[in-house]
């Protein structure tokens, strides 16, 4: 066998990727797998951020792997445990010898003869490319640009006298105590970052363009504690699994039927936790709850912080920038020592690699997406993309379960490849992630489309993903196979 040749190849050894190697090994030992991973260690987004309270905003419960149990006290986790327990995983089913790193893949190519891919891929320092082939391509590279992320310009930024830092970039060695800190955004690292340099910083002043939801949430669950001790481990593990998905579900749905109702009770939260500080307007967004993402602040953090005085939230647009801080479009000075750009990501859809069918370029930003996991007419190719309103993990979980039926199924009746196709003749472009975050819209033409009906419309439902994915049949009118 080429050495260079498996039966599948992984793109990525962050949390999806791993994943999928373990479910490889637990339900489909007798298939060859490599994971090429462009950077030198295991953990994707939770080894390459390392900005201060990194952590999850999904509960670790439905957030960890379901092969792999959760043994943490707390609900959400800090970067490191989560690094930690994707290391452990590795460790345990063995994945670790399977990964090659230093290899970011360029381009794939598919031989509509041969039935297999071709990767190129290349070294990020030495630029040296290197040639793989393999019957199947995991794409689990995740959605944002690793190098770099989104920052806008702002009017006289050179005249700052300070650092300027995104949170992608963190330094290893920056001092906050006794400084002011500006923090530009509202998003989940913005909220996530304001409490913990509040620790030690003399102010840090979240300054934002609108409002976000934002909801304290305990970090310690008492009835996962009560189950933990009442069951076995296992079974323990999975009835916190299972409250947590209905939980996240049923919460969910009311805010999407009960907007007005739900936007009041999350704000009234709000309120007691912010004691003196007025909640309005910085904690009463312009838009509906899960329209956007959910900001989560364990055990109210970020609440505790702005009533301690030690932070505050300012609502305003900036004008421009000048030697000891930011000057706002109401006239008002923020003093600064430290501006932290907490502006987002840079998405990139699937890593920025090159498509080809047979040579010919292949535009993904036209596909349609099966089911949340192929791209019509794209052989043996399958997509990990996790719950905008849920644990990601949750959906790669289910992705692999899929998958591996899939290749149960193929090799039962000696295909080679498997490929979906649009059937319909009126199937309508919808959003592929349907959130209008900021990030999201800016990279909406570069991503493929969900459409308006099933199966290539994405429910963000687990319950109904749970029955299509692990029950309904694998030959429908939708794929085709070849031999």
């Amino acid at each position: 066998m080429n050495s260079n040749h498996r039966d599948i190849i992984i793109i990525g050894a962050g949390l999806s990727g791993i994943g999928a190697a373990c479910h490889l090994s637990r339900k489909n030992p007798n298939k060859t797998y490599l994971i090429l991973e462009a950077r030198t260690e295991v953990g994707g987004t939770w080894s390459l951020f390392q900005y201060p309270g990194i952590r999850s905003d999904s509960d670790m419960y439905t957030f960890g792997y379901s092969f792999k149990t959760w043994e943490d006290q707390k609900s959400f986790a800090d970067g490191p445990s989560i690094l930690k327990y994707i290391n452990e995983a590795a460790d345990e089913y063995k994945v670790r010898d399977h990964i090659l790193y230093q290899q970011k893949a360029v381009t794939f190519n598919f031989d509509s003869q041969t039935k297999l891919w071709t990767i190129t891929a290349a070294n990020p320092v030495t630029a040296e490319e290197t040639i793989y082939t393999c019957q199947f391509i995991f794409s689990c590279s995740g959605y944002y640009n690793y190098t770099k992320g989104y920052r806008p310009e702002f009017k006289d930024e050179s005249l700052f006298q300070g650092p300027i830092i995104h949170p992608q970039q963190w330094p290893k060695d920056l001092a906050v105590a006794n400084k002011k800190i500006v923090i530009i955004g509202s998003g989940a690292t913005a909220v996530t970052i304001v409490p913990e340099l509040a620790a030690d910083a003399e102010q840090v002043t979240m300054l934002q363009r609108s409002p976000t939801y934002i909801a304290a949430l305990p970090n310690h669950d008492k009835m996962a504690a009560k189950l933990k001790r009442l069951f076995p481990r296992k079974i323990a593990y999975r009835l916190i699994r299972c409250k947590n998905i209905l939980y996240t579900i049923v919460f969910y749905n009311l805010c999407k039927y009960y907007p007005e109702k739900m936007k009041n009770f999350i704000i009234n939260g709000a309120k007691k936790g912010l004691g003196d500080f007025p909640v309005d307007p910085h904690f009463i967004p312009n838009y509906n709850p899960w329209e956007q993402r959910f900001c989560i602040a364990p055990n109210g953090d970020f609440f505790k912080a702005i009533r301690k005085g030690k932070a505050a939230v300012v609502t305003d647009h900036i004008d421009r920038f000048v030697p000891n801080g930011i000057v706002l479009k109401s006239g008002q000075t923020l003093d600064a020592d430290i501006i932290i750009t907490a502006t987002g990501l840079d998405l990139v859809a699937f890593g920025g690699v090159q498509f080809q069918i047979d040579s010919q370029p292949f535009d993904v930003s036209k596909s349609f997406v099966y089911k949340g996991l192929m791209l019509n007419d794209l052989p043996n190719f399958f997509i990990f993309v996790g719950y905008t309103n849920a644990s990601w993990t949750l959906k790669s979980d289910l992705t692999s379960e899929y998958i591996s039926r899939m290749l149960n199924y193929l090799d039962k009746k000696n295909y080679k490849a498997v490929q979906s196709q649009v059937i319909e003749s009126n199937l309508q472009p919808v959003p592929l992630l349907n959130l209008n975050s900021g990030y999201i819209i800016r990279a909406a033409k570069t991503l493929p489309s969900q459409g308006n009906k099933a199966p290539w419309r994405m429910y963000q439902n687990y319950i109904l993903d749970y029955k299509m994915l692990r029950f309904d049949a694998i030959n429908d009118k939708h794929v085709r196979f070849f031999k």
